[in-house]
């Protein structure tokens, strides 16, 4: 089994989600020991946004002419790429920030998004091509989103099954911690209950 293990968290030791999709990966290395995993700290190892320039590595932007700089982008999207066609099983740690996910992991995604590659356009519409893997997303909130009045303003789970399920992917799971601004109790109760929920993946 191939594991991809992405960390999208800017508070490092003190990230819940860094802690939580650490767990995932160690119950699965507990479980499969034959495992592969590939490692990529998007906040450590940032991922220039898109340009136009960039975007053209992989799709038609009406940018033609790349300097050395622009190429070797051309090859970080390609090497992102084949890390994660290659992978079973994809580990994401996503926090929310201001109701979605942190630009670094948007960053990573927006690269992984191919015509031809990962999905393509039919005459019913998109179809993905990347189905077969399964996503297990490490997900940390201040407040409480799962349920209940800002259930509305959810846009990182959602956002997440929605690109996930773009490509092709439906098996998504979300380990969840939430009120992590709420009180060290409060927070130690969501965290408590996230890990629980590793052991029934």
């Amino acid at each position: 089994m191939n594991i991809l293990h992405i960390d999208a968290s800017i508070l490092c030791e003190q990230s819940i989600t860094r802690d939580l999709a650490a767990s995932v990966v160690q119950q699965l290395q507990a479980t499969h020991p034959e495992t592969r995993l590939v490692y990529r700290d998007v906040v450590q190892q940032e991922i220039r946004h898109l340009t136009g320039a960039i975007a053209a590595g992989f799709r038609p932007t009406g940018v033609t002419a790349f300097d050395e700089v622009t190429l070797q982008e051309h090859q970080v999207s390609e090497l992102l790429l084949e890390e994660f066609m290659a992978s079973d099983v994809i580990v994401v740690a996503a926090p929310m920030y201001n109701f979605s996910v942190p630009t670094q992991l948007k960053a990573w995604l927006d690269r992984l998004a191919q015509a031809g590659r990962t999905f393509q356009y039919t005459e019913r519409g998109p179809v993905g091509l990347a189905g077969g893997k399964r996503v297990i997303v490490a997900s940390a909130r201040g407040g409480f989103y799962a349920e209940g009045p800002l259930a509305h303003m959810d846009f990182q789970e959602r956002y997440l099954r929605a690109f996930f399920g773009f490509l092709g992917i439906e098996d998504v799971h979300f380990v969840r911690a939430e009120g992590a601004s709420r009180g060290a109790e409060i927070r130690q109760a969501g965290i408590a209950k996230a890990k629980s929920a590793i052991a029934s993946l």
